[in-house]
C-alpha cells in the first residue's frame, strides 16, 4: 500500500495511477465510441433484436457456471493434496500440471474434436465446459497451493487430532480458509469462460446452443462487415462481467492479497 503524507504526494500518485490505467481504458473508450457511430443507439436495438439473443446469454451463463464450479472443486482438492498431503512424486505431478499452462487452446482442437465425436458430446455444453475448465485448472491450482502453503501445519494436526479424516479436513478447514483466494479464482475463471470464443465456435454448431460471444458473426460475412453492430454486441457481451466484477471487487482484492501478510 502506498503511504501519502501530503497533498503533493497524493496528486503525484493520482497522476501515476491515471497514466497506468489509460492504456486499459483506451480500447474500451474506442469500443463504446465505435458502437455509437452510424445509427447511434439504434445499433444496440439491432443487436438486441438478433433472433435467440437471450438464449445465447443463457447458454453462456450455463457454461460459465459449470466451468467455475468444476474448476473450484478440482483446484481446491488438487491444491490441498499438493500443499498438505504426503503423496509420492507430487512435485513431479505438480510441475507436469504447470506445464499445461504452456499449451495454447488451438492445439487442443483436433484431439478434442475427435474425442467429443466418439463420446457423443459434440453440440453439448460438456464439449465446452470440460476443456475450458481443464485449461483454467493449472493456474487455479498454483494460486490455491501457494495460499495453503502459508497455512500453519499445526491447524491441520489439531483437526486430525479431533478425529477428522482427509475429507473432513477439506470440508471443515480448507473450504472456510480458502474463501478469499477462491473468490479470486472464481473471477478469473468467470472472465475466461465468459469471453471464450474458439471453443463454442468449434464445438457448438447448433444455433440454439451458441454463446453470446458468437453474436458478432451475425453482422460479419462475405458481403457484410458492419463494425458498428459488432462493437455494440461486444459492449453488451462485456456488461454482465463488468457488473459481476464491480460486485465482487472487494473479494477479488482480498483474494489476490491473501497470504501476503503472515
Amino acid at each position: 500500500m502506498f503511504e501519502t503524507r501530503n497533498r503533493g504526494q497524493r496528486i503525484a500518485l493520482q497522476i501515476l495511477l491515471t497514466i497506468l490505467v489509460l492504456p486499459f481504458l483506451f480500447p474500451l473508450i474506442v469500443m463504446v465510441q465505435g458502437s455509437l457511430q452510424g445509427q447511434g443507439w439504434g445499433n444496440y436495438r439491432v443487436v438486441l433484436d438478433v433472433p435467440g439473443l437471450w438464449r445465447f446469454f443463457l447458454n453462456t451463463v450455463i457454461i460459465t457456471v459449470g466451468v467455475v464450479l468444476l474448476v473450484y472443486v478440482v483446484a481446491m482438492l488438487a491444491a490441498y493434496g499438493f500443499a498438505k498431503l504426503r503423496i509420492r512424486g507430487k512435485e513431479l505431478f505438480f510441475w507436469l500440471l504447470l506445464g499445461c499452462l504452456t499449451l495454447p487452446e488451438v492445439v487442443l482442437l483436433a484431439p478434442l474434436f475427435v474425442t467429443d465425436l466418439k463420446l457423443g458430446l459434440y453440440n453439448t455444453y460438456w464439449a465446452v465446459v470440460v476443456p475450458l475448465a481443464a485449461l483454467q485448472v493449472p493456474f487455479a491450482v498454483l494460486l490455491v497451493r501457494n495460499f495453503l502453503e502459508g497455512v500453519p501445519d499445526e491447524l491441520f494436526e489439531a483437526i486430525r487430532v479431533d478425529g477428522a479424516n482427509a475429507f473432513g479436513v477439506f470440508r471443515f478447514l480448507i473450504v472456510p480458509l480458502t474463501r478469499p483466494i477462491a473468490s479470486a479464482v472464481a473471477i478469473f475463471t468467470l472472465v475466461g469462460a465468459w469471453n471464450d470464443y474458439l471453443m463454442p465456435l468449434v464445438f457448438l454448431q447448433k444455433q440454439s446452443m451458441q454463446t453470446v460471444t458468437l453474436v458478432p458473426q451475425f453482422f460479419q460475412g462475405e458481403f457484410n462487415d458492419d463494425q458498428t453492430k459488432i462493437l455494440a454486441s461486444a459492449v453488451l457481451t462485456a456488461l454482465p462481467e463488468i457488473v459481476a466484477y464491480l460486485f465482487l471487487q472487494r473479494h477479488f482484492e482480498r483474494g489476490l492479497t491473501a497470504g501476503a501478510i503472515k
